[in-house]
C-alpha cells in the first residue's frame, strides 16, 4: 500500500511498480538524435552488404550460364576457328543482355576436340571469367573488384564432320 496525493491511498498489485513521474526539467528530446545516429548507420552497413551479396549471386549465375552456352555454341560449329569465335560472341553477348556490369570479360575455348579424328566423341571447355566492380557501393573494407569464373562444357558429335 501506499499513499498517493491528499491523503488517498492506493493498492499496489503484486509485481507492479509505480510509474516514475517526470521530473521537471528533463525530457527526452536528444534520444531519438542519438538513436538515429547510432542505429543508421549500421542499417546502411548492412543493406550494401546485401547488395554486394546480391550482386555477387546474379553475377556467378549469370556467368555460368554465358559459360554454358558459349560451350553450347562452339559445339555446334563446323571448324575450331569459327567455334572460338562463336564462343566468345556467345558469351560476350550473354554477359551484356543479363545486366552483370563486368568490368573486364575473358573467355577461353578450348577447341581441341576439332583434332580428333571422326568417330571419337570430344569435348568442349569454355572457360568465362568476369571481374564485378564493388567499388562504387562504397562499403568500407570490401574489396574494389570481384573475379567471377565458371566453366561450360558441351560434347561435340563424334560422327559430325570436322574440319
Amino acid at each position: 500500500m501506499t499513499s498517493g496525493r491528499r491523503g488517498v491511498t492506493r493498492y499496489l498489485l503484486p509485481g507492479r511498480v509505480p510509474a516514475r513521474q517526470q521530473l521537471p526539467g528533463r525530457s527526452e528530446q536528444g534520444n531519438v538524435a542519438i538513436n538515429t545516429a547510432v542505429v543508421f548507420p549500421m542499417l546502411l552497413l548492412i543493406g550494401l552488404l546485401l547488395v554486394m551479396a546480391g550482386r555477387l549471386v546474379l553475377a556467378e549465375g549469370v556467368v555460368q550460364s554465358a559459360a554454358n552456352e558459349a560451350a553450347r555454341a562452339a559445339s555446334i560449329s563446323r571448324t575450331a576457328s569459327v567455334a572460338e569465335v562463336q564462343a566468345t560472341s556467345t558469351a560476350t553477348s550473354t554477359l551484356t543482355n543479363s545486366g552483370v556490369r563486368c568490368a573486364s570479360t575473358s573467355v577461353r575455348p578450348s577447341t581441341d576436340a576439332f583434332d580428333l579424328p571422326l568417330g571419337t566423341v570430344g569435348t568442349i571447355t569454355v572457360r568465362v571469367e568476369c571481374v564485378v566492380p564493388l567499388r562504387d557501393l562504397g562499403l568500407p573494407g570490401a574489396p574494389g573488384s570481384r573475379t567471377i569464373s565458371a566453366t561450360g562444357t558441351s560434347v561435340l558429335d563424334a560422327y559430325r564432320g570436322r574440319s
